[in-house]
């Protein structure tokens, strides 16, 4: 049995909740993870976890053995990188959280883009518009959109702006008219990130965005799609639209009200010696992402 990779789905099957999410963190089945977690309960004559079809839970001996066993996953983490600094070549695993519409758009290219400048570096990059708790989860670095409260022991660094855009087709316009007020928003057909409720609305002159549109989805590739299909007014980034716009697939709207842009963060833990993996990763990012949010 290969007790580090039985330990490592443990953990993850602990801070997922179930199975299934860690098998799909860790790109195994459900059946492995389940395999890992008996193999650790039958070498250590002990139960970790309870389980049944709604829910599970740590075990008194599972709550012991999951907070020991994730300090020395720390430890072998720093000895691991405390070697790659002796090297001076970064190396080894970096895990990034991202939101889905930023990281499929802006940051996979830039962070695909560092892999090949620095190949020995392994990337791990989870697209989740949920907040990560980046100690906890095991996470290097997490980007964040929108008003920042990193907490304790986290470092922030600015790297640009959230620039969103309305548009429709030019079919789609043709047939409904155009916009010419926020307040003709509620007129029309629009598209809905399910993510949006009245707390997080992108506003324009004080008039939320409807969050209760005629066709919502999770995913902003989706959205464009259906917007692209004439299915009404989309507000997506800017960074993801670009391209339909300027081949005239999709028209600008409301320019005169655009709403203010929401700014762009990347957080890592604070670390009094920082190994080369982190430190040339931070520098990647301040120099690359801002060129790539420019569009």
């Amino acid at each position: 049995m290969d007790k580090l990779r039985s330990i490592e789905a443990f953990i993850c099957a602990v801070e997922s909740g179930n199975f299934s999410e860690a098998a799909r963190r860790l790109d195994i089945t459900a059946v492995m993870v389940g395999k890992h977690v008996r193999q650790l309960e039958q070498a250590l004559d002990a139960r970790l976890l309870q389980r049944n079809t709604r829910r599970q839970s740590l075990t008194e001996a599972g709550e012991s053995y999951y907070r020991q066993c994730k300090a020395a996953l720390l430890q072998l983490r720093q000895a691991e990188e405390s070697v790659e600094q002796m090297k001076g070549t970064p190396s080894g695993l970096l895990r990034i959280s991202a939101p889905l519409n930023l990281g499929a758009s802006a940051v996979a290219g830039v962070v695909a883009a560092y892999q090949r400048r620095y190949p020995q570096v392994k990337i791990e990059l989870d697209l989740n518009d949920s907040f990560v708790d980046l100690i906890a989860e095991g996470f290097d670095f997490a980007l964040r959109v929108g008003r920042l409260n990193a907490g304790d022991g986290l470092v922030a660094q600015l790297l640009g702006e959230y620039q969103m855009v309305v548009c429709a087709t030019p079919e789609y316009l043709a047939q409904h008219g155009t916009p010419q007020t926020p307040q003709d928003l509620y007129q029309h057909r629009c598209l809905c990130n399910m993510a949006w409720n009245k707390s997080n609305a992108w506003q324009f002159a004080g008039i939320p965005w409807p969050t209760d549109g005629s066709f919502v989805c999770n995913d902003g590739q989706a959205l464009r799609q259906a917007a692209l299909a004439g299915a009404g007014l989309i507000l997506q980034p800017r960074i993801l639209l670009a391209e339909d716009i300027a081949a005239g697939r999709l028209v600008e709207l409301l320019q005169p009200w655009r709403q203010s842009s929401r700014p762009i963060h990347l957080l890592w833990r604070q670390d009094l010696s920082p190994s080369e993996k982190r430190r040339s990763f931070i520098s990647w990012m301040r120099e690359q992402l801002p060129a790539a949010l420019a569009v």
